[in-house]
């Protein structure tokens, strides 16, 4: 069925024209302008002329107007049309042609958020590729199982879980939250965790109330764009941070007196290695000393292939330093939204009272089907299934390799859903750009560094391998192998 036209029409009551004068000449400016499309069938009169306050007639009239000159057709029994011929319809709008407005410019740190540009630029909602970073394994997710969740909620929804919901999340699903992050060898109550829209919320919420602007704060160099980003958002003064085998190098921070610093100490992104621990314990001890906070992203802690993955960092936190970030976009699917944090204590009321001017809570709806998910059980299991299959993914990507002849060689993946390549004789960026051009997707390592001063981490490739199953990444495999020879 056509779209009915939305047409902004405002009539003035004492003007010197008549109702009628004035609906025919708004129609017909909507219909020039182009800001009805062609095709579209117009408002009965009787629906018209209620919306209008007017009489029935007086519409009838203005509508019998624009037919006879052309701009509407009558179709029997379909109602009213834009005609398709309309002589002087302009295409452009008069703005468009006139000269550029000028405008304020953007603020300092408007400007460093509108010219960082993300390392990863897929089309939204496209299908996976190999070898497309940060997406699960959405082919093999439980969808008929969360469908049944689904109508179970909503056959049992009251009008409460319609109203405004409890500022910290739904209780149900934070302390699912609470029980589940025992795996991760830490411990905290329901009252501690905090419901958000995604781990990216969560920083954002974080940083702008623990951090002034101009206030240093320090981050893993190579590391995750989206914490640099909020940074800037929050107006910090960004501290790079050299990371190697080890993890973040706190001694060789080039500033001491940090009030925060961002992590990712199960499995660092990129390079994928863990914090040892005797650089947790040095982290800690200056945190402790600085009095600085210490925010631990744990986004990739389900998933290890080579071994039981050490403690996290909130875990051997005596001091009540560590803020942890969570998020269900890795183990579940990106577009559900939900993360979660866990604030110390005597930080959680002003936290929450911050979100009364944001975001108040997530939407309750996905909370409850979370909820549902994870005390049934049907999370662990999915947890164990995935795995599995990222186990089995990353060896076909291993062999893949190894009997590609490409130059070529994977560094050791000790948990996560990528891999660190690095690339003998060509320039990672030149075969990011090349391969791209062959619909294969993976990021040069230089993409994740912020101090263009700092020594290279390598000429190397991320590459993910959760998205797509065994044959994908083999037949990846080959036409990035394709791609080195021809830049060679």
């Amino acid at each position: 069925m056509p779209r009915i036209a939305s047409l902004p029409i405002f009539l003035e009551r004492h003007a010197g024209r008549t109702l009628q004068e004035q609906i025919y000449s708004s129609i017909r400016q909507c219909i020039v302008d182009g800001r009805v499309a062609v095709d579209q069938r117009l408002p009965s009169t009787r629906a018209l002329a209620a919306e209008l306050g007017v009489s029935r007639n007086t519409a009838l009239l203005a509508l019998e107007q624009l037919r006879a000159e052309g701009y509407l057709v009558a179709r029997r029994g379909s109602g009213v049309f834009i005609s398709r011929d309309v002589p002087e319809r302009r295409f452009a709008s008069p703005r468009s042609l006139a000269e550029p407005v000028t405008r304020p410019p953007f603020s300092r740190r408007g400007y460093l958020l509108s010219n960082t540009r993300p390392p990863d630029r897929r089309a939204p909602g496209s299908v996976a590729r190999a070898f497309r970073l940060g997406t699960p394994a959405l082919d093999l997710f439980p969808q008929q199982l969360w469908a049944r969740l689904t109508r179970e909620c909503l056959r049992s929804s009251r009008a409460a879980h319609r109203d405004y919901s409890s500022l910290a999340g739904l209780p149900a699903l934070r302390e699912a939250i609470a029980e589940q992050v025992q795996s991760r060898g830490t411990r905290c109550d329901a009252g501690q965790v905090q419901v958000v829209c995604g781990a990216q919320r969560g920083l954002d919420l974080i940083f702008h109330l623990l951090l002034d602007p101009g206030e240093p704060a320090w981050i893993e160099d190579p590391g995750y764009t989206g914490a640099h980003g909020a940074l800037l958002s929050a107006g910090a003064t960004v501290v790079p941070v050299p990371v190697d085998e080890q993890g973040m190098q706190v001694a060789a921070a080039p500033v001491r007196n940090a009030r925060l610093a961002f992590v990712t100490p199960s499995c660092q992104f990129p390079l994928g290695v863990a914090l040892s621990l005797e650089r947790r314990e040095a982290l800690l001890s200056w945190a402790r000393e600085a009095q600085a906070w210490i925010v631990e992203d744990d986004y990739d802690c389900d998933i290890h292939h080579q071994s039981q993955p050490l403690p996290c960092l909130h875990s051997l936190d005596p001091d009540g330093r560590v803020i942890y970030l969570g998020s269900f976009s890795k183990s579940l699917f990106p577009a559900l939204r939900l993360g979660f944090l866990i604030v110390p204590r005597d930080l959680h009321s002003g936290f929450l009272s911050a979100r009364l001017a944001t975001d108040l809570h997530p939407p309750v709806f996905e909370q409850r089907v979370l909820a549902a998910f994870i005390a049934r059980g049907h999370y662990a299991r999915h947890l164990r299934r995935m795995q599995a299959a990222y186990g089995e993914r990353l060896d076909a990507l291993r062999r893949a390799i190894d009997r590609s002849g490409a130059p070529l060689r994977l560094r050791p993946v000790r948990a996560g859903m990528h891999a660190v390549v690095d690339v003998i004789g060509v320039r990672a960026e030149a075969v990011q750009a090349a391969a791209a051009a062959q619909g294969i997707e993976c990021m040069a390592l230089s993409a994740y560094c912020h101090d263009a001063a700092s020594p290279s981490p390598g000429n190397a490739l991320l590459l993910g391998f959760g998205a797509v199953p065994p044959a994908a990444i083999r037949a990846g495999v080959q036409k990035l192998t394709r791609v080195i020879e021809r830049l060679a």
